[in-house]
């Protein structure tokens, strides 16, 4: 009676085993069945200690299925996944191929599913068909074959991913039409729900964060319209490698409340001209994501007091300034020093004599830039605030510092740390941390306060909703905070 007992409980392994290496081999997993000598089980077998209970956290294993190389911050394997091979229709390599959603769909159902057409199209089956099995199999699945990740990941993140695939995943599809639209969703009270969990960081209108870079950018109301079952299973989890955005699992909604939430988040507007101008004011070459410049900007030859070369020589703040005066500013000597007059007086300009400028002789960005970008760049010229009445010349903020530890507290500590020395931007030998940043630079980290950081998804004040007063205050504290 012990070898039946024995032998279901492999019986189940495979058939778990099947499905999950069929999803990855691109064909529908057959039913496994005993072999007609096999002396069925009787009573007696029931008398067998169940498969021990696994205990872990199916939130995480929802972020593991999301990306888990991200997700436990490790490098990705070399090559491919093995079972890449068996498949030509999806042309990623790399780390993508070893990510779950890759091959089974943010809906979790494979070809059958989103990913049945389209460049994500592998011709995989999805994970679907494993919802309710013992997560006791599928654990022993995940270590089988060319579809073993033990190497990969230790026990119990192998165990959090079964419990996901077990009990946690969704079927979002009821309420998402063929043209990615939310289906019967209450938009107050999506608004509500957004307001009570991701309006903090994420702001009024889902702006303050852009998660591509600034030559597609990506909010998140671009993401509810785009992909709206990433979307969700994003909601539902959280994000990979960033533990402070709740999981609305936890929070415990309701399935017809996401498609409250989707409803609302569709209503989000998908660009910001202005922060997105100002990230091409900071550093243009790395908001878009392009190649490095080979020559220096063609005006750079008419001064001689900035030494500065390549890439530096294109950046808009490198001429005019963090304070936008220029030669008239805080760049009127030291070693940034060109001579260059500034943009503050071209804020009341029309966007048509902008435009001109932006292409004119020697200053033409439009091969670099497309329309889109100087549009973006002329929004922020046009809002450009004067800084006279927040920064001393001595460095010194007239802010209330009180309130702007409240303000670093609930939202930028959550990356920089408590003090703001979680995260050093020196590249060389020293260190820069936000203290240091807003003590040395005062005109820089406004800047960076207001409008954010270009190619990382660092909030944006002004589309957190925060006044040019809150702004200074935040940099009031952040002068407080440890430089080194």
């Amino acid at each position: 009676m012990k070898r039946t007992s024995k032998w279901l409980v492999l019986t189940g392994v495979l058939l778990i085993a099947a499905a999950l290496l069929a999803a990855c081999g691109g064909q529908k997993a057959e039913p496994t069945t005993a072999p007609a000598t096999e002396p069925p089980a009787t009573a007696a077998s029931a008398t067998e200690p169940p498969a021990p209970e696994l205990t872990g956290d199916p939130i995480r294993g929802g972020k593991l299925y999301d990306n888990w190389m991200k997700t436990l911050g490790v490098d990705a394997p070399e090559g491919d996944q093995p079972l890449w091979k068996t498949q030509t229709t999806n042309t990623r390599s790399g780390k993508d191929t070893w990510r779950c959603k890759e091959c089974h769909g943010w809906d979790y159902k494979g070809v059958e599913g989103a990913y049945g057409k389209g460049s994500h199209m592998t011709g995989f089956v999805g994970v679907a068909q494993v919802a309710g099995k013992d997560p006791n199999e599928i654990l022993a699945a995940l270590k089988t074959g060319d579809h073993d990740f033990s190497p990969y990941m230790d026990d119990q993140a192998l165990t959090d991913l079964a419990l996901f695939l077990s009990g946690y995943q969704f079927d979002a599809s009821a309420f998402i039409d063929a043209d990615k639209k939310a289906v019967g969703g209450d938009v107050a009270n999506g608004q509500a729900i957004y307001e009570e969990n991701c309006i903090d960081c994420h702001g009024p209108e889902g702006l303050s964060m852009n998660f591509a870079d600034d030559s597609g950018p990506e909010y998140y109301g671009t993401i509810a319209i785009d992909n709206p079952l990433e979307f969700i299973h994003k909601a539902r989890f959280g994000q990979p490698g960033f533990d402070k955005m709740p999981s609305l699992v936890d929070v415990g909604l309701s399935d017809s409340e996401y498609a409250d939430l989707l409803a609302y988040a569709q209503t989000f507007p998908t660009s910001s001209p202005v922060t997105e101008g100002a990230h091409l004011y900071d550093n243009w070459i790395k908001a878009i994501g392009a190649d490095d410049m080979t020559e220096n900007q063609p005006l750079w030859a008419t001064q001689t007091t900035n030494t500065r070369t390549g890439n530096d020589t294109w950046r808009c703040k490198e001429c005019h300034g963090w304070d936008y005066l220029g030669k008239d500013g805080r760049y009127a000597s030291g070693s940034h020093a060109t001579g260059f007059p500034g943009i503050f007086a071209a804020k009341d300009k029309s966007a048509e004599e902008l435009i001109a400028a932006l292409k004119g002789e020697n200053h033409d960005f439009s091969q670099y830039l497309g329309d889109a970008q100087l549009n973006a760049l002329v929004a922020f010229i046009q809002q450009l605030q004067d800084m006279k009445p927040y920064i001393n010349d001595d460095k010194t903020v007239n802010g209330d510092a009180e309130h702007g530890k409240t303000l670093f507290t609930s939202v930028c500590a959550n990356c920089h740390g408590e003090d703001g020395t979680a995260i050093d931007f020196d590249d060389g030998e020293g260190v820069e941390y936000v203290g240091t940043v807003a003590a040395d630079n005062p005109w820089e980290a406004f800047n960076k306060f207001a409008y954010g950081q270009p190619a990382a998804p660092m909030p944006a004040g002004i589309n957190l909703g925060w006044s040019w007063q809150d702004i200074v205050d935040l940099l009031a504290y952040a002068q407080t905070l440890p430089t080194k």
